[in-house]
Order: structure tokens, then sequence, then C-alpha cells
């Protein structure tokens, strides 16, 4: 936002790459294209030392080992989110916060105090407008409808708002080695989308995951124009707990992103071996 601005943007990162928790081939690709942009990185940065510089800041580190200065007029520091309980007295009221300070909860939402919920980003267990709303929903459902509602049944699905977008849903490609479970893998890059072409959005590439034993969706990630509106057609599947199938052989409208689907899930491979 501030590079399209104007402004020279540069980022200091503490990681060896970005968004680290996400894929190294979507890490790799959002740099590229935040590169493309104008955006400079530094990685791997440590021995961070602030000072006044003439109008703005200085800042002067070590970037795998090697010394680095960057200076500018502003300075962001996105250095994580703690909660807001500390306004809440919770000892008070007997609750017990973790070492991060939440609030623990079980997976209905159930505080270890009996008739206190905890919901939104106090609980730990989402730090989103869409999970906060959804912590609302599975409370309000269990009390007042005398539903049964839980949070085990939530699939993770999220967005970075980058231009295109990152929309993420379920389990990444390292979390399901870990898991050990017998995956299938596919991607495709948006060059093969005829209505990117035609938009001039071909950056990106789309890829999903697949249990090779019953077939379900593990997870995906749409890096592409409109990928965070696409990313629900696969949301529904996984909560159906349909097969991969369904969306491979079900006829989507050409032109659109969203035909790359099924195309992409034709070319599934074992996971290690792509």
């Amino acid at each position: 936002m501030y590079r399209r601005f104007g402004a020279r943007v540069t980022v200091v990162e503490y990681a060896d790459r970005l968004i680290a928790r996400e894929d190294e081939d979507l890490s790799r690709s959002v740099q590229d294209i935040l590169a493309v942009a104008g955006i400079a990185f530094h990685l791997g940065v440590r021995d961070v030392a602030l000072s006044r510089a003439s109008g703005g800041v200085r800042l002067a580190a070590r970037a795998h080992g090697e010394p680095i200065t960057v200076e500018g007029s502003h300075l962001l520091l996105a250095v994580g989110r703690r909660p807001n309980t500390e306004p809440l007295d919770a000892q008070a009221a007997g609750l017990k916060l973790d070492e991060r300070g939440f609030i623990p909860v079980d997976d209905r939402l159930r505080t270890d105090v009996p008739c206190i919920w905890a919901l939104g980003d106090v609980n730990g267990r989402g730090a989103f407008t869409h999970t906060s709303y959804n912590d609302h929903e599975i409370v309000a459902a269990n009390l007042l409808d005398g539903d049964d509602r839980s949070l085990a049944d939530r699939i993770p699905v999220y967005a970075l708002f980058t231009d295109p977008p990152l929309a993420r849903i379920g389990i990444n490609e390292a979390e399901a080695r870990a898991l050990g479970r017998p995956a299938l893998r596919a991607t495709l890059p948006m060059t093969r989308v005829g209505w990117a072409k035609e938009r001039g959005a071909t950056l990106g590439f789309i890829k999903a995951l697949v249990d090779r034993e019953s077939q379900h969706i593990l997870g995906a990630a749409l890096l592409c124009i409109e990928g965070d509106e696409i990313i629900h057609a696969l949301l529904e599947v996984m909560a159906t707990r349909a097969p991969y199938t369904i969306v491979q052989r079900t006829m989507h409208i050409r032109p659109t992103v969203s035909e790359l689907l099924p195309t992409l899930l034709a070319v599934l491979q074992p996971l290690d071996s792509t």
C-alpha cells in the first residue's frame, strides 16, 4: 500500500523468508511479486539498533551476518499481537490466563469457570474477524438453540490481501508431512488461465493437497486474482467431507478463474515426488 502511494519501502524480516508459516514456494512467490512492485527486502535480520536520522530514523542490523543500514521517514513495527485481557481482571472472576495471556477454552469455547465463555481474540483460537464471529455463532447455537456446535468442526481458512491475494485453507505441505498423511499435490500457474491472461493478472499459482486414501481435500493455497473468493468453493467441499472428484468432475463456467480447479485436481501427484 505504501509503495503504491509512492514511498520507498524496505521490509526487514527476522525469519529467513517472508510469511514463514506458509510453504516455501508461496513465500518465494509473494516476495517476487512484491519485489517487482519495487519493495526491497532484508531477511534473516538480527541485532537491530535504531537511532534518529535527519528527518526520520536509521536502522542498523545484520542480515545473514552482513551489516545493513536502512534510513527512512517512518518505521512500522509488526511484532505480533497480544490479547487484550488485562482490563478484564480475569483473576477476580477465577479465570487463569495461559503463558501468552490468553483465556484457555475448550472446543465449545467454555472456560474452566462455569457459565463463562471466551470469544474472539482473547481465547487464542483465532485472530480474524471471521473466526471471532464464528465463535459467537457456536456459543449462541449451543446456549440458545440447543445445538451441538464445536470448534472441532471449523476448517482453518484465511486470506492475505496482497495483490494478487493469497487465500489458504486447511493444512499446508509441511503440516501434511508432520502428520504422516499420504498426500497428493497439484500445482498450476496462473499463466494457464485464459481469463487471467485477458485481465493481465497472470501472477501467482494455485495448488491443492488431497489425502491419497480418503480422497478428501486436505488443504489448498490460491495465490491468484480473486483467490480470496474462489477458496470458498473448496471450503464447502471440505466441510461436506466430499471427495475431491466432486470438484474435478463438475463443469465450471468459462471464462472464469474457477474453471482451473477441475484442471488442477486432474494432475495430482504424490506429494514427495513433485
